[in-house]
């Protein structure tokens, strides 16, 4: 569940009170996140900002709405941007980049509060990637959340949190998301820009010098197995071990994203024998 919608979205047309809008029913600021690990200059996602306030005054029951709608289809919600309930940054309508904007309060534990209060314990995931301060960490924890470890950003951005032996157990552990590269394609480009790091993986992984990009994707998948997380979610790019030609997504542009198709040929017994073996080994 993306925490923000389209400036063009029905959910805007029909409850403008909502939203930070201006006299013309424009965005008033929009959301983004600052300059970080994906983009030098931040992301501008040109999303209108909620008006907490007002959404407060009916215990929440927009967004009660989108909770029990979705969970009609779905059994787990994945909650995108998470840290956003926490503090978002505001960019000034207008602004190119996402450079010029500032922290703004979310709703925090009272919001969370108020859906347990109408709809019980939420199955949820909390995307907590980016800028996750201490403050984030509390109200994810307040509700036992289970957060998200990346294993590309444990040797990308010196998070040792995404490490496989110091993951904690409520944790769904990742070996990339739809914002990385894919892992065959990260270790390439890791391999060819940043050779000490490409040692360490190695060394993490016990591989030779010369060992493929394939075989590192292969032993980053187990890898993941073996983690002390709960639950192990592997893009399937990454389980056919395939380069960046087939990414899915480029954060910060527009053009290609999301067009990479999985084939019906790649689903073949080899394949689920494979998957078959990796999961009885780790109890998974």
């Amino acid at each position: 569940m993306p925490l923000f919608v389209a400036p063009d979205s029905s959910d805007v047309w029909a409850n403008p009170n909502l939203f930070e809008l201006d006299e013309m029913g424009q965005p008033a600021k929009v959301a983004g996140v600052p300059p970080d690990y994906f983009s030098k200059t931040g992301q501008l996602w040109g999303n209108p900002l909620y008006k907490w306030d007002e959404l407060a005054k009916d215990d929440y029951a927009w967004w009660r709405a989108r909770f029990e709608l979705l969970l009609k289809t779905v059994d787990i919600v994945r909650v995108d941007h998470f840290r956003g309930f926490e503090a978002y940054w505001a960019v000034p309508s207008g602004e190119t980049t996402a450079v010029n904007g500032q922290w703004l309060k979310g709703p925090g534990i009272e919001f969370f509060a108020t859906m347990r209060k109408y709809l019980g314990k939420l199955p949820i995931i909390a995307e907590d990637l980016g800028i996750i301060t201490p403050e984030v960490d509390d109200l994810k924890n307040e509700f036992y959340f289970p957060g998200m470890k990346v294993l590309h950003f444990a040797f990308e951005s010196n998070d040792d949190r995404c490490l496989p032996i110091i993951i904690d157990k409520n944790s769904v552990v990742y070996t990339g998301t739809h914002d990385n590269d894919t892992t065959v394609g990260w270790y390439n480009k890791l391999a060819a820009e940043s050779p000490t790091t490409a040692k360490c993986v190695r060394e993490l992984l016990g591989l030779a010098d010369d060992s493929a990009a394939e075989i590192a994707g292969h032993r980053f998948v187990e890898y993941a197995y073996a983690s002390n997380a709960d639950t192990v979610i592997i893009p399937f790019q990454d389980i056919l071990e395939l380069g960046s030609e087939s990414r899915m997504n480029l954060p910060g542009t527009i053009g290609d994203n999301w067009e990479w198709r999985c084939l019906k040929s790649a689903f073949t017994p080899e394949l689920a024998g494979r998957l078959a073996e990796l999961a009885a080994r780790y109890s998974r």
